[in-house]
């Protein structure tokens, strides 16, 4: 993970896989292992925290896909970017956030979450 676009890829790549015990690989790969994620309905910590995290998103909102929109961007060691949540093939997702993710060493170290638009 090197470029702010690889770095947003990956991540979402993680929130999509429903295969567990890959998405656990994915993680223990690309997060550190005392990684920190924190929105405005969860915070968690470590790999086990994160997995369990994406667990109950996909199984709150199945058949709901995570893209990203627009162009992540960074500097140093900080990344931002927005992304969509909604059914497969969705153009204008239902629930969108922005991500800021600080790295260490190449992997995702802190991530904090905002949520931009939800359903009613």
């Amino acid at each position: 993970m090197t470029t702010a676009a690889d770095i947003a890829e990956i991540y979402i790549a993680a929130w999509n896989d429903t295969d567990a015990a890959a998405r656990r690989a994915m993680i223990a790969d690309t997060w550190t292992g005392d990684a920190v994620y924190v929105d405005p309905l969860a915070a968690v910590e470590g790999h086990a925290g994160v997995d369990a995290l994406i667990a109950g998103v996909q199984e709150r909102f199945p058949g709901f896909r995570f893209a990203l929109i627009g162009e992540p961007d960074g500097h140093g060691d900080h990344v931002r970017f927005s992304w969509g949540l909604g059914p497969d093939g969705v153009t204008d997702a239902p629930i969108k956030g922005t991500d800021y993710v600080r790295v260490e060493d190449g992997r995702l170290k802190t991530v904090t979450g905002f949520l931009d638009q939800v359903p009613g």
